[in-house]
């Protein structure tokens, strides 16, 4: 049965990556491993820390953009919360965002979530993928968005259409190469119909 347990993030430097993520969300467990694989692009995934308050959105992407990164869109109110995406200075994209609307006081300090979006061409045909390789559907609806029952991993995963994610996040859909994301978890290794690697759970570096 496959499960989530970690996912790897694929950078060109290392060292700059772990100061950056230090400095960003030091309690998200981010991997890093040194690589030089080509991409172009739009990299078909983001990664979403889902917080309490709009405080705690300002605080995250203050963090990121002192540490580096740069806007894609600033924090703003929707229909649905409010949110701002940053793009870490490796490419990897992330949406720091809250249901809630109204700030009810200062940060908190707490990330509530930490949510892997693949943008997929098929969400139907993925999901059907996964469900085969033993991963329980959480959340369904329709070809949109699929959710994955995660209990014991440390993020939820999770599938958007490829140009949904990519208007979503505020970029061009258009992206070719190296996705440079591993995900770790039992059930590896394979590769899904996306060209998502997947590879098998090893435990997490001691410092």
């Amino acid at each position: 049965m496959t499960s989530t347990e970690s996912f790897t993030l694929e950078v060109a430097d290392t060292a700059a990556a772990q100061r950056f993520y230090t400095a960003f969300a030091p309690d998200v467990q981010v991997r890093l491993r040194a690589s030089e694989a080509p991409t172009t692009g739009f990299r078909g995934f983001a990664l979403s820390l889902t917080v309490p308050r709009p405080a705690d959105v300002d605080a995250l992407a203050g963090a990121a953009l002192a540490a580096g990164a740069t806007t894609l869109k600033p924090a703003a109110k929707s229909f649905w919360g409010y949110a701002a995406i940053v793009q870490a200075p490796d490419g990897t994209i992330w949406k720091l965002a809250t249901s809630a609307k109204r700030d009810m006081g200062p940060a908190t300090g707490r990330i509530d979530d930490v949510v892997l979006l693949l943008g997929v061409a098929d969400v139907s045909a993925t999901k059907r993928f996964y469900v085969e390789h033993g991963l329980a559907v959480a959340k369904s609806f329709g070809s949109k968005y699929v959710e994955f029952a995660t209990p014991s991993s440390p993020f939820k995963l999770a599938l958007y259409g490829r140009r949904a994610l990519a208007k979503d996040v505020g970029v061009p859909i258009d992206g070719s190469g190296s996705h440079r994301l591993v995900i770790g978890g039992a059930g590896g290794p394979f590769t899904d119909p996306d060209g998502f690697a997947w590879e098998p759970a090893v435990p997490a570096p001691t410092a």
